[in-house]
């Protein structure tokens, strides 16, 4: 019986392969929360709507199971809803696997959506929301404000616009613009 000596597998072909067994949670860049909330997804160009349920969250994106998710690369909007309060923004799906559901990235978040972003993380992660910051892969996110610090007021006034807006007080137009005065 002759012996082989096994081949050296190029580094390349290795870490390629390695990240390929890898699950997508383990790739992740920032903590997921589970998280279960009623999800619509909807695909930016053709209107195709798809229904699930979140499993979990995170400050970059979320987990929504659905049995016929959208193929890797799609550009979406997502829809949470839970508790009274509804989330949304726009996403990039970045995992995908039929029957089971879909990965997102969150590409696009309104400000008054990273209140209620950041008030579930914060709820999630026992941190108190004011020290959690919404990532915006353009670095467009307005520094998240501190307790007790110089931001504070900036914050108050922020979840002042965003209870206004929720009880119809404000439009959503109105809100935005203010939100963004007070962001910029």
């Amino acid at each position: 019986m002759e012996k082989r000596t096994p081949r050296k597998m190029p580094d390349e072909i290795k870490r390629a392969t390695i990240a390929a067994a890898l699950k997508p949670e383990e790739r992740r860049k920032h903590p997921r929360y589970p998280f279960t909330a009623a999800a619509e997804v909807v695909e930016s160009q053709t209107d195709a709507r798809v229904t699930g349920r979140s499993s979990d969250l995170a400050i970059g994106g979320c987990f929504i199971d659905a049995m016929s998710p959208f193929p890797t690369g799609t550009l979406v909007v997502v829809r949470l809803a839970y508790d009274q309060r509804k989330f949304e923004a726009k996403a990039r799906v970045v995992y995908s696997q039929n029957s089971m559901g879909m990965g997102l990235a969150f590409t696009q978040v309104e400000p008054e959506q990273k209140w209620v972003l950041e008030q579930w993380l914060g709820e999630l992660s026992g941190q108190p929301a004011a020290k959690l910051k919404v990532v915006e892969p353009e670095g467009t996110a307005a520094p998240a404000p501190t307790a007790g610090g110089h931001d504070e007021p900036r914050y108050v006034l922020n979840e002042l616009i965003v209870t206004l807006i929720r009880k119809g007080v404000l439009t959503d137009k109105e809100g935005k613009a203010l939100l963004q005065k007070l962001m910029s």
